[in-house]
């Protein structure tokens, strides 16, 4: 469910793209176009006075992924305010149209690492302010300082001939009022010690492209029955300080972003607070680590969402080198979530053939964005010591957890060898090679459905179907020598015949061997 799309825009009036290319900091990455420049039209710095002006211009097709329009802001203005609309023609079907996506940088530049971040809102926005004690959601609080600011365009597609726009700048003169210091949420809720705590890590609300408030987001949750939640808005972190009035006992609320790049998104999951992560670069410019160990130097996991989703953008191409796990299962179960798992199975089976203990663990997320869409379908229940960061991301990491649709599928999986070894998902069983192991799992909540068992040889085990009380149970016997791993799928019955049913819970692999 990537929802997140752009718009396009270049920034001089009445010139095209091509006139006035400045400069490039890296391929198809950026361009930086002349400057609009204020304080000269005799608009004294008074308390309340205002001076706008207008910028039109076209993209063409080809435009860079980003466009720059410096905008020289004088000293003593208390608000900056940006609105923008651009043409959307009717075009041939198969033909891309227009989208252009708006946000902007302060004086202190563009450069990447995002020093000068102030504000993100994609397509989701015509109009946007700033001042030190408000912002428009999306955008960060703060003093209008003077100096030369950035408003940033992404011409996500451009129509065939052309993207016509037409921006206006607002600028308020006065006092600045008073920055307000952000209050985050905690890091730990109350918690059970350790045990099984329900979660969803992708969600938005309107501080991007999402149409709930945070307020709701969390009431959706706990309904949902969520012990926690990630704040993973696109290309911003300005939810951040908005979340810690919705936390409690009952919810923890960890903090990221959707870091949402022309070649994939991937989820922030629970980075320091106030932590912005750049997306402005494409596979091919070697950046993408970079970036991901600065989630990681944050605190945070780096998680590829909906590898093989169909929106532009979407699909991931940055491999999977630098993941600490993988969002397999998004929003209600699809054919693309079939092609997510399917590759994910694929990395397992190369980890256990090329003797790797390294893998990476799935995950499962809902990314709801706004009525109907359910918060919690799915969610993904972690093993962690306690309800707090670091014990949840421990979970994560280590692959202890399973995805279920909804609060009302649990599965128990375990495997057990003949001298009472026992392992649970995410473990390792340490037993011989032929040393017989019984792995078995235990569901509630899944009526009609079938368990089936998942190694690296394939599917090796299918029950009958589940009592309509949806409780029950299945078992198999295997040895090290003949499964590296197995995995357990919990699935409806199939919609078309000869195709698995939807999933209504799978689990992290239990590893089988000593080595």
């Amino acid at each position: 469910m990537c929802d997140e799309h752009s718009d396009g825009s270049d920034g001089r009036d009445g010139n095209t793209l091509g006139r006035r290319a400045l400069f490039v900091t890296s391929a198809a990455a950026a361009l930086t176009l002349g400057s609009v420049t204020f304080g000269t039209s005799g608009v004294e710095a008074a308390d309340g006075n205002q001076e706008t002006k207008t910028i039109r211009g076209t993209l063409p097709t080809g435009s860079p992924d980003f466009v720059y329009l410096p905008v020289e802001v004088p000293g003593g203005v208390r608000e900056l305010k940006v609105s923008y609309t651009y043409e959307r023609p009717t075009v041939p079907a198969g033909t891309a149209g227009n989208a252009l996506d708006i946000g902007i940088f302060d004086e202190r530049g563009t450069d990447l690492g995002g020093k000068g971040f102030r504000g993100w809102s994609g397509g989701a926005r015509t109009e946007f302010f700033i001042r030190a004690d408000d912002a428009t959601p999306g955008y960060i609080p703060g003093p209008v300082r003077p100096g030369t600011w950035h408003i940033a365009l992404g011409p996500y597609t451009v129509a065939p001939r052309g993207l016509p726009y037409e921006i206006t700048i607002m600028l308020t003169y006065g006092q600045p009022g008073k920055q307000v210091k952000p209050v985050y949420p905690p890091e730990r809720a109350k918690g059970r010690g350790r045990a099984w705590y329900r979660g969803d890590c992708h969600l938005h609300t309107w501080y991007s492209d999402g149409r709930r408030t945070t307020a709701e987001i969390a009431a959706l949750a706990r309904a949902a029955g969520l012990d926690f939640i990630n704040s993973s808005e696109h290309n911003t972190q300005s939810a951040h300080a908005h979340w810690a009035e919705h936390a409690g006992d009952d919810l923890l609320i960890l903090l990221g972003e959707e870091v949402t790049t022309r070649n994939g998104h991937v989820v922030a999951l629970g980075t320091d607070p106030g932590t912005f992560v750049d997306w402005r670069y494409r596979a091919r410019d070697n950046r993408f680590g970079k970036y991901a160990r600065e989630i990681r130097r944050a605190g945070g996991l780096v998680v590829p969402a909906h590898p093989h989703a169909t929106c532009i953008g979407c699909n991931w191409k940055f491999g999977f080198g630098e993941a600490d796990a993988v969002e397999v299962w998004n929003g209600a179960y699809s054919p693309e979530d079939e092609v997510a798992l399917a590759d994910w199975d694929g990395m397992l089976v190369a980890a256990v053939r090329e003797g790797r203990r390294d893998w990476i663990p799935a995950m499962g997320n809902s990314d709801a964005h706004r009525d109907p869409d359910p918060v919690g379908r799915p969610q993904t229940v972690v093993l962690a010591d306690d309800l707090t960061r670091d014990a949840i991301q421990e979970g994560l990491r280590t692959g202890r957890s399973y995805v279920a649709e909804s609060k009302d599928v649990s599965v128990t999986f375990t495997a057990s060898g003949t001298r009472g070894e026992h392992a649970g998902i995410g473990e390792r069983l340490k037993v011989a090679p032929d040393t017989p192991v019984t792995v078995r799992l235990e569901a509630t909540g899944a009526p009609d459905c079938t368990i089936r068992f998942v190694t690296d040889q394939g599917v090796l085990f299918t029950s009958p179907a589940l009592p309509a009380s949806g409780t029950g149970s299945a078992q198999w016997r295997t040895t090290a020598s003949y499964a590296a791993y197995v995995r357990a799928e919990v699935r409806h019955p199939p919609v078309i015949t000869g195709f698995p049913g939807p999933m209504a819970a799978f689990t992290n692999p239990i590893f089988l061997g000593r080595s």
